[in-house]
């Protein structure tokens, strides 16, 4: 049977799914109900589809038994956590079975004494943090968008957010998972072990691995001691190369290792900050830099923050900015994580990339986005993480140009977006996945053997292809 030739859902099906877990958790016959699991974050409707039939399981058994029944009937199962992915991975692709893990929502322990939580998969992640304050510890590799998205789906995507540059991506930090396999089986992945090198590195394999290579029920995540003091600079640049420069300079002259280093090109800074009615210089300003120092004594982390913003001076900012509270750092990282809804209001039609490059790279990759943008008549604003090489260059329709000029154009600004950033060493994503948006691109940056290990891996572990077919790859 060829790979896609998928079963429908029938009434029957509809009835055993509702004997797994409850009637009252499977939707079928409410296309208003189902519509929000037919598309993530992704603006458009190129990339949504609606499922047949959408089931909110409880249990890792109810899980199993789902994904059993998919492989015998041939059907495929989307798993779906928060569904605020940006690449299509928690869309179900060939309609099926949507599974959500929402109701799967509990902080199951807080391990204080082996610094461990166990969580299922519907945690959002800013909850976790909330449960974890009281005892001074935090979970060191959330993203940016902890107020909504899920643990299970952050994991899923191996995400990664503004402090990746001092603490590293989720998967640093995940030590175990339970997780029921594409043919229905239940196991146990590592654990609160520190160390393991027994065997293959089962838990990094599923980490990243978008949802094709299981459905995790348990997480098992590694927390660090809560800083206590934090320091945060908003240094303001006339030139882009300038902002870019501090980078290194911070790392190397400063010795020094910040806990964040975003960045806002003119475009993304300017508009927010009007946005959202703040009193920031706009005026000539190019770009803008954040940076955050944290650590737990306050007078350390104040004279890192004073080395940094000398350094910020010494390389042409225009005005330095910095706070010390918590309501004043979050002032500032509210124009950064404001911009992806600027830019969502100043257009319902872009596309919101995700490109990585090694850190030395971004002079050089910068200009190139814009020789590119101007080459395709498109405005591409920049914003990101600076200090790790990840920016989110965000193409945006211009209003004169047709929707179907714009797939057009949308196509070849990518493919070529893309091979600049694969010929300065860099690749398609850091943090938002690949899904089946930027699948087909996978081999401007990836050798053909490099892509067929990975469909080996994922015939040998789903032989029906049934858990989330037509995401990362193709299997042919």
């Amino acid at each position: 049977m060829p790979p896609y030739a998928f079963q429908p859902v029938t009434q029957r099906i509809i009835e055993e799914l509702s004997g797994i877990c409850g009637r009252e958790h499977v939707t079928a016959d409410d296309a208003a109900a189902m519509r929000k699991y037919a598309h993530d974050q992704v603006p458009g409707e190129k990339y949504a589809h609606m499922p047949d039939v959408v089931v909110r399981p409880r249990t890792a058994r109810e899980i199993a038994a789902i994904v059993r029944l998919a492989n015998r009937e041939h059907i495929p199962v989307t798993p779906r956590a928060a569904g605020s992915g940006l690449s299509g991975g928690a869309v179900a692709a060939y309609g099926g079975i949507l599974l959500s893990v929402e109701r799967m929502n509990q902080v199951l322990e807080i391990d204080v004494a082996n610094l461990m939580a166990v969580v299922e998969p519907g945690v959002i992640t800013n909850q976790l943090d909330k449960a974890l304050r009281p005892h001074g510890l935090f979970f060191a590799g959330y993203p940016m968008s902890d107020e909504f998205c899920f643990v299970g789906g952050n994991v899923a995507e191996n995400a990664g957010g503004g402090r990746a540059i001092k603490y590293g991506v989720t998967g640093r930090y995940i030590h175990g998972l339970e997780t029921v396999t594409p043919t229905g089986e239940i196991v146990q992945l590592g654990g609160k072990r520190v160390k393991d090198v027994t065997g293959y590195d089962l838990v990094h394999l599923m980490v990243g691995s978008e949802g094709t290579l299981g459905i995790f029920t348990k997480i098992y995540i590694r927390l660090l001691p809560r800083p206590t003091a934090r320091v945060a600079i908003l240094a303001l640049f006339e030139e882009v190369s300038d902002a870019i420069a501090v980078v290194p300079r911070v790392v190397t002259a400063g010795r020094l290792v910040p806990s964040a280093v975003e960045f806002m090109d003119r475009f993304c800074y300017a508009n927010t900050v009007a946005l959202i009615r703040e009193s920031f210089p706009t005026q000539a300003i190019g770009a803008a830099l954040l940076l955050e120092v944290d650590g737990n004594r306050p007078e350390v982390v104040a004279a890192e923050a004073d080395i940094i913003r000398g350094i910020c001076a010494e390389l042409g900012a225009k005005a330095e900015f910095i706070a010390r509270d918590e309501s004043e750092i979050e002032r500032f990282w509210k124009i950064r994580k404001q911009i992806p809804w600027m830019l969502r209001r100043t257009s319902q039609v872009q596309s919101v990339e995700d490109i990585v490059v090694p850190i030395a790279a971004i002079p050089q990759l910068l200009p190139e986005l814009d020789r590119i943008g101007q080459s395709f008549d498109t405005l591409i604003p920049v914003f990101g993480h600076a200090g790790d090489g990840n920016l989110h260059a965000t193409p945006m329709k211009n209003a004169a140009h047709h929707p179907a000029q714009w797939e057009e154009t949308l196509t070849a600004l990518l493919t070529e977006i893309y091979a600049v950033t694969a010929r300065l060493g860099g690749t398609i994503s850091g943090e938002h996945g690949i899904g089946h948006k930027r699948r087909d691109y996978m081999p401007l940056v990836m050798e053909s053997a490099q892509i067929d290990m990975m469909r080996r891996i994922k015939q040998a572990l789903d032989p029906n292809n049934v858990i989330n077919p037509g995401k990362i790859f193709v299997l042919e």
